[in-house]
């Protein structure tokens, strides 16, 4: 068995072997125990609910990769939908028309941006903690929301952009798409682009990488646009999905969103990480709530097993790494 593991962990990389035995232990769970679980039905349904949390999970790994975090990612997400919402509101409603949803696009991502921005400015220039400045952006942007929609709902869109939420191209859902075309924009942006290996630098030593002489402030603020940017991309998904926006939807995704990156090998003080194996990881996850809810578990356990999965993946990274550091001393 050891021999097969450093076997794959040659071939796929340390950080893949792990969500791929995950992947694999679930898919033989459930196919034995759950009725139905190789069905089409199963995977389809796991191919519209990916998206969302996995669009919120790319949003937070750039952040985690600095050895920071974003806390703000779900009201991020909610505020830039509610942007692309009232703008929809304005041209009509239910009757407006495919450039007032361009409109709304680009009012949904302007305002992501922002919100990145403003977080990234503040931890880049006042060297504050990421998580007091995200824990107080999510408070902040918690509050204005619902100060402007009264803690109501904001609804009544165009026909059309249900496709968007629902559709298929392809044989594939819409909103699928959309999430492998982030996956494949935000591996090019990790293994091909100097900000890419930046923010690594930035994550395994801010110091170090400041003295040989990057602009870890420039980049901390790209790295915190981004994830606002990639929060609006996920609003506008929910959006299509819910055909309502709140300040509310997707609030339990957070903490998943760090379980993902976790379980996908995601180094917890920044620095290393790839979103391969991310990807996979938040398979896993999907795939073991379709599992339980096939079994007729109760959703509530689903996140409960979610949690302890988590604590079983830390405990296991801090054993490995406390043998490997005991047979390097022998």
């Amino acid at each position: 068995m050891n021999s097969l593991i450093q076997r794959l962990n040659a071939t796929l990389g340390a950080d893949m072997a792990g969500p791929l035995f995950a992947l694999v232990a679930v898919l033989v769970i459930f196919g034995i125990g759950a009725d139905n679980f190789f069905s089409a039905a199963t995977f389809g349904s796991v191919a519209f609910q990916l998206p969302e949390l996995g669009l919120l999970t790319l949003a937070m790994l750039l952040p985690l990769l600095t050895g920071g975090i974003n806390l703000a990612v779900t009201f991020t997400a909610n505020l830039a939908g509610l942007a692309a919402a009232w703008v929809l509101q304005a041209h009509g409603g239910a009757d407006a028309s495919g450039g007032a949803f361009a409109l709304a696009a680009v009012a949904a991502l302007a305002t992501g941006g922002l919100a990145g921005m403003m977080t990234g400015v503040l931890i880049a220039y006042t060297r504050a903690h990421p998580i007091l400045v995200t824990l107080s952006m999510m408070i902040f942007l918690r509050g204005l929301g619902e100060f402007l929609t009264r803690g109501g709902d904001v609804s009544g869109f165009p026909a059309f952009i249900a496709t968007i939420g629902h559709g298929s191209l392809l044989g594939l859902p819409v909103p699928l798409l959309i999430f492998l075309a982030c996956v494949g924009l935000w591996h090019l942006l990790l293994t091909r682009f100097k900000l890419g290996f930046g923010l690594l630098m930035i994550g395994s030593n801010i110091e170090a990488a400041r003295y040989s002489g990057l602009d870890t402030r420039r980049i901390l603020v790209l790295v915190y646009t981004l994830s606002g940017l990639m929060c609006a991309v996920a609003g506008l998904i929910m959006l299509a999905r819910f055909n309502s926006v709140r300040v509310g939807h997707g609030e339990s995704y957070l903490l998943i969103t760090v379980l993902a990156a976790f379980l996908g090998g995601i180094n917890p003080f920044g620095g290393f990480g790839r979103v391969l194996p991310v990807f996979v990881a938040l398979i896993v996850l999907q795939l073991l709530s379709s599992g339980l809810n096939l079994m007729g578990a109760n959703q509530h356990l689903a996140t409960a097993l979610w949690g302890v999965l988590m604590v079983v993946v830390m405990a296991a990274r801090t054993i490995s790494t406390s043998f490997a550091k005991s047979r390097k001393k022998t």
